[in-house]
């Protein structure tokens, strides 16, 4: 199983860890734990790496 860490681009601010799902809906980012747990986050995906099981967002 791959989870990732899903951080703020500006910062580099975690946002969510062990994230098991991501959903785009709109201008929203629908962040799923791997407990079920979700976090909603106005933005969008600038980048994706899956070696490093890492998201950055551009977010507010």
């Amino acid at each position: 199983m791959c989870l990732a860490t899903v951080q703020k681009e500006s910062d580099n601010t975690v946002i969510c860890k062990m994230v098991s799902r991501i959903d785009v809906e709109g201008e929203n980012v629908i962040l799923r734990d791997i407990m079920g747990e979700k976090t909603v986050i106005k933005g969008k995906i600038l980048m994706v790496d899956l070696a490093n099981s890492l998201v950055k967002l551009d977010c507010e």
